[in-house]
């Protein structure tokens, strides 16, 4: 599997305060399968994250991962604040890629509000040919309350991330209601872990994966998608569902 959202880079915002816990959340995500994480760190007012801190830090935490012979590999990104999107240079946003790809950015939805700016974002990014990831939307009440508010964004080209723990019913059960219904959809393209320490919004898919609870879907959702993303490859088709067959919650 693949994780494209994780803030595992030690002491550049509310994630690891030590390389010891980012190689513990690397330990974690491998035991269940995880072989590449996208190292996200947040870029706005409360830690404005510069793009070489973060290059800096892949560095130094790949470096402790091949030395502890942890098998995962990691990669640059960032999560952006939408506010943050006008402040960054076209440089500062291709290395902020996601997962290492120019063509992508995470973009962090706000957990209240609706952003007025985010549709006029989407139609920028998108005529750049950049890809938005809207980052865990099931978690706002808005998105909450009417899911197909994202459907416009979909349409216009954005992707949208699901954090496992809201799959797998940790955060509750609004969020919990909100992603199977994003997914039931087909408003949601992938799953991540937004993991912040080995305890907080634990590092590993396993647990979205099974309440997926469609092995072809989850496949699609953890690796397909992903790989797409950090190949610069087109995204694939979302397999068939049937449609009498519901998420397990």
């Amino acid at each position: 599997m693949i994780d494209l959202h994780s803030h595992i880079l030690p002491g550049v915002d509310d994630g690891p305060a030590t390389i010891e816990e980012s190689l513990e959340i690397a330990r974690r995500a491998a035991a269940e399968g995880v072989r590449v994480i996208a190292a996200t760190p947040h870029v706005r007012d409360d830690y404005p994250t510069e793009a070489g801190t973060m290059e800096r830090l892949v560095a130094e935490l790949r470096a402790a991962l091949q030395l502890e012979q942890i098998p995962v590999e990691v990669r640059p990104g960032g999560e952006i604040a939408i506010d943050w999107l006008e402040r960054l240079s076209a440089d500062d946003l291709s290395r902020f890629g996601l997962g290492g790809s120019p063509r992508h950015v995470l973009l962090e939805f706000p957990y209240a509000g609706w952003p007025l700016s985010l549709h006029e974002w989407v139609f920028q990014l998108v005529t750049r040919e950049i890809t938005p990831v809207i980052a865990h939307p099931e978690r706002n009440a808005e998105v909450q309350r009417n899911p197909e508010e994202l459907r416009p964004l979909v349409d216009a080209g954005a992707l949208v991330q699901i954090t496992a723990a809201s799959l797998d019913g940790r955060i509750g059960r609004s969020s919990q209601s909100a992603a199977f219904e994003l997914i039931g959809n087909g408003l949601a393209h992938l799953l991540a872990s937004d993991a912040h320490t080995p305890d907080v919004r634990e590092a590993g898919l396993l647990g979205a994966v099974e309440a997926v609870a469609d092995p072809v879907l989850a496949r699609w959702l953890t690796l397909e998608v992903p790989m797409a993303i950090i190949t610069d490859a087109p995204i694939p088709r979302r397999p068939e569902t049937r449609k009498r067959r519901r998420l397990r919650r």
